[in-house]
């Protein structure tokens, strides 16, 4: 048996080892562990201060880095321009991880958008410019619309099955998380602004139409799913590719700041990411 003075020291040792040991694992646990799933309009391409992983297009003046920096949360930022919901099981450019990768039960939150490459919402944007008023040219609306079926809407119809199974999976991979689901923006005005923009007014109605289509969708199935919806038609509503430059939070075909055509802006994202976190925060509260 040693000394009193002897085991004291022993003691004091055995627990600053202790601590030493525990102390990583304590800080771990008060992390907010945010993971950040998607496409372009959650990466940001072009748009300042690019990620080094220069195939994903990735800003680090998104959305997904807004609200992390407002929730003081540690992001783990896997979203990925081009993405579509294949890519979240998937090797995106037979290079990139699957995006469902980055989640686990120490998830704290999940923010995602997906489903405008699925539905192929820009390259129909693209293909309803003309730049020459009617009757020259061709309506993408009609076309997309012939012989009674909307295209676009059944593309967006048929999305649904494949979005509740990516929302499972990530409730299944990171059971313990909050789930955000982040919509699709407002575009375009009604009647667009022909030929700031050169696409004629019904197109233009018929693509914002579809956006708002897509958007309904994703919020009905975060519901059911028991997740938040951020809904950015509101927030972006007078902010669309036909505001002054001072005002839009999206970029026209001939983008006026640094940002990728028909995408979200550096302060679009900055008022995107606001409202994420404060729908973090509203359900937290």
């Amino acid at each position: 048996m040693g000394s009193q003075p002897g085991r004291l020291a022993l003691l004091g040792s055995a627990l600053v080892a202790t601590a030493a040991v525990l102390a990583p694992t304590a800080h771990a646990a008060d992390e907010f562990e945010y993971v950040a799933m998607g496409d372009s309009a959650a990466a940001g391409p072009l748009t300042p201060h690019p990620d080094p992983n220069l195939l994903c297009f990735r800003s680090r003046e998104n959305y997904p880095q807004v609200a992390a920096r407002l929730l003081g949360a540690k992001l783990t930022d896997v979203s990925c321009s081009g993405a579509k919901i294949a890519d979240f099981y998937g090797r995106q450019h037979g290079i990139m991880p699957p995006q469902y990768g980055a989640l686990s039960d120490q998830t704290d939150l999940v923010t995602v958008t997906i489903g405008g490459n699925d539905v192929g919402l820009v390259q129909a944007a693209v293909s309803c410019i003309n730049l020459l008023p009617e009757p020259a040219g061709s309506s993408c609306a009609d076309e997309f619309t012939a012989g009674g079926r909307d295209e676009l809407a059944e593309r967006i119809d048929a999305l649904e099955t494949r979005f509740n199974d990516a929302l499972a999976q990530i409730r299944h991979r990171a059971a313990n998380a909050e789930i955000v689901v982040v919509g699709y923006g407002t575009y375009l005005r009604p009647g667009g602004c022909y030929p700031k923009e050169p696409m004629w007014g019904r197109d233009a109605d018929y693509i914002q139409s579809s956006v708002d289509k897509l958007s309904a969708m994703l919020g009905s199935r975060a519901a059911a799913h028991g997740a938040e919806f951020v809904d950015l038609g509101p927030v972006s509503a007078g902010h669309d590719v036909c505001a002054a430059p001072a005002d839009k939070y999206y970029e026209g075909v001939i983008p006026t700041s640094v940002a990728a055509p028909l995408h979200p802006n550096a302060k679009g994202m900055l008022a995107f990411g606001r409202a994420v976190a404060e729908a973090v925060r509203h359900t937290r509260a």
